[in-house]
């Protein structure tokens, strides 16, 4: 039966590292570590850090403010991240073109860059006049248009007919359709040549400001966007990024910009990341993926690696992945091992109270946090091999403490054994239901003569048996129905959250005292008011960053 030390015990702390039961327990899950690295990193740490990414995004206490701050810094930092820059710019192109439109608008000179020399441009921009029955010009054919029509003493000479003799304005402005013989390619480079004015115009720039000019060549305008961004500090662009920042979610920015990172860029932004949590010790919190990797971050000081963090996050929350990976023929080597691993824990005396000879060697705090984490994923692999039957994870129910309440499924009972199985307070509408089933009994009593033989033998209960069960348990308030496929991460999850739990506040008050030496009176008086209770009478909410401010 699978141990899961649920238990409250208290844990000598002596300060001797060299304790020998911690120490062959520690040494198993070092052992343990290396082969779970290997799987996660048999592809490289590509898949790790889009992991660790991913649930960084599903972090809900960064505000708008923050945000803005963290990924502007990341924009600002030094080498310059061109590729961050761009996938910046195009995601704002995507979502806000308009955002980006009101720029171009402003900038003649880089008008006059995109369409010079480039019939292509000139065309797909220029040449959507309105035929017969139309609405009306769209997009920059509209803006030669009008920009023709009220400067024509100094433009109309430039426009460009494809036919024997050019039009009047008199003309065209009774007959718009006429601007199709217009000759678009020659009349804008005629405009580029010699007339200025037309690529400052506000007509010219009400047909940019929605931002679909952007989708003509947007690898043109991202890189001269980073050009103005970096080479000229563009005030206009930078405020568009800083808008962006603020009103997007903080999901969506990690999503997309977190994985261009290289390593050392993404332990940079974490470590910037650090002092924005606000990390509570409210248990409904424990469940969110992203809280122990917060937990972690807020450690930073105490030296938490990436590693560190991919191998955490992996474990919590990548955890049936890990599983389908060590069942997988690729990678019998490391199965082999971890099977060694578990022969030798359950060999050992020092088995009968890891975590908790985990938690009392004074060791990094990252690193008791990583051993704990290693501890529950081997929970994890063990239930899934020892818990098959209802019987069996019933009985892990009981030697471990955890209430639960059965949610038997009777999907696979025949419809026969559910009939009249509603409530029989409906009065006049029940009888007259009973009546009428008497009637069908009575009319089918001949056809089912042949069954009932078949169904005198049928077990009700062998059938409940057959199917699924599902439990509500006490480790999360009987809140959520839980099966075999999904008890293992749960109680894998719960038992970390535990253990963690009982560790938390002495970790915690350690970092307050070094790190604000004059908040420290007022929070020792709270942490000797907590060690005066039981540890399962203690209320674990309220904002750890408190104290932090």
């Amino acid at each position: 039966m699978v141990e899961l030390f649920l238990a409250e015990l208290q844990c000598k702390d002596d300060g001797n590292d060299k304790d020998d039961d911690a120490t062959r327990s520690i040494s198993m899950l070092k052992k343990l570590e290396s082969v779970i690295w290997s799987l996660i990193t048999s592809n490289g740490r590509s898949e790790s850090r889009l992991w660790l990414c991913n649930t960084i995004a599903c972090s809900d206490s960064v505000t708008p403010q923050a945000q803005r701050e963290l990924f502007v810094s990341l924009l600002r930092s030094k080498p310059s991240n061109v590729t961050l820059a761009s996938q910046v710019l195009r995601m704002i192109i995507e979502r806000r073109p308009n955002k980006i439109g009101h720029v171009i608008a402003k900038i003649s000179r880089l008008l006059k860059k995109f369409f010079k020399g480039n019939p292509r441009r000139i065309l797909q921009w220029f040449s959507n006049f309105a035929g017969v029955g139309e609405s009306g010009h769209r997009k920059g054919a509209r803006a030669i248009s009008q920009f023709s029509f009220v400067n024509r003493d100094i433009c109309w000479e430039e426009l460009v007919w494809k036919g024997n003799h050019g039009q009047s304005p008199a003309v065209v402005a009774t007959k718009p359709h006429y601007f199709l013989d217009l000759d678009v390619q020659r009349t804008v480079e005629n405009f580029l040549e010699y007339v200025p004015e037309f690529w400052s115009s506000e007509e010219l720039a009400n047909s940019l400001k929605d931002g679909e000019i952007l989708q003509i060549d947007t690898k043109f305008f991202v890189d001269c966007f980073v050009d103005m961004m970096y080479g000229e500090n563009s005030k206009d662009i930078w405020e568009v990024i800083n808008e962006f920042f603020l009103e997007e979610s903080f999901s969506y920015l990690c999503h997309h910009l977190l994985i261009l990172l290289e390593e050392p860029d993404l332990v940079a932004f974490l470590k910037s990341l650090q002092k924005y949590l606000t990390i509570t010790m409210d248990s409904k919190c424990f469940t969110r993926p992203s809280y122990w990797p917060e937990v972690l971050l807020f450690m930073l000081d105490d030296c938490a690696s990436a590693s560190d963090l991919l191998l955490l996050n992996a474990i919590l929350n990548q955890s049936r992945q890990l599983l389908r990976l060590v069942r997988d023929q690729e990678h019998k080597e490391q199965y082999d091992t971890i099977e060694e691993v578990l022969l030798e824990m359950n060999m050992s005396p020092s088995s009968s109270n890891a975590p908790f000879g985990i938690k009392g060697i004074k060791k990094r705090k990252v690193e008791v946090v990583k051993l704990l984490g290693l501890y529950s994923w081997i929970l994890q692999y063990q239930m899934l091999q020892n818990c098959e039957t209802p019987e069996s994870w019933e009985a892990l129910f009981l030697k471990n403490g955890i209430s639960f309440r059965r949610v038997e499924n009777y999907d696979l009972l025949p419809d026969r054994f559910s009939e009249g199985s509603g409530s029989d307070s409906g009065g006049w509408n029940s009888s007259k239901s009973k009546r009428k089933k008497k009637q069908k009994t009575r009319k089918k009593r001949r056809r089912n003569s042949d069954h009932r033989d078949a169904d005198a033998d049928f077990d009700v209960s062998s059938v409940r048996q057959s199917s699924d069960r599902s439990w509500l348990l006490s480790s999360d308030g009987y809140s959520s129905s839980w099966n075999k496929v999904d008890l293992p991460e749960h109680l894998a999850k719960y038992c970390f959250s535990t253990w963690m739990k009982q560790n938390l506040f002495q970790c915690y008050a350690e970092m307050i005292i070094e790190r604000r030496p004059n908040r420290t009176r007022p929070f020792l008086a709270k942490k000797a008011t907590y060690a005066s209770k039981s540890l399962k009478d203690i209320r674990w909410e309220g904002t750890m960053g408190d104290h932090l401010q």
